[in-house]
């Protein structure tokens, strides 16, 4: 962390990094990271498609979790998820960004033809 209240922020699996200022969102930083977090409620824990993934020594970089958080992610939270629109930074870190779902199915159909085809 810097002198003037700021700290690095990683976002995997890309690897985009933004230096954050302390108290800022994830999801802000993400923005200006260019990582690719999605969100459609504007930042008010209402989509839930901000999820991220925090890694256990990474979890103390992150405020504690809000009740709206609480409430929509349950027994998520104990595995490390987290509303970016939520959690605040704390300290340096790293996050992973789950796959984009549309993407992630998309891709899955494209392995399944490749596999049908003899490409693999």
């Amino acid at each position: 962390m810097s002198a003037k209240g700021t700290c690095r922020v990683t976002f995997l699996p890309g690897g985009q990094q933004a230096d954050a200022r302390i108290g800022a969102t994830l999801l802000d930083t993400a923005q200006r990271a260019k990582a690719p977090v999605r969100t459609r409620c504007g930042g008010v824990a209402g989509c839930l498609m901000c999820k991220v993934s925090v890694a256990p020594e990474h979890r103390a970089a992150l405020t504690e979790p809000t009740d709206a958080e609480r409430r929509k992610l349950g027994p998520l939270l104990d595995e490390g998820m987290r509303l970016s629109c939520q959690a605040r930074i704390r300290g340096p870190l790293s996050v992973t960004v789950p796959e984009d779902p549309l993407k992630a199915a998309v891709r899955r159909l494209l392995e399944q033809q490749q596999n049908e085809d003899g490409w693999l």
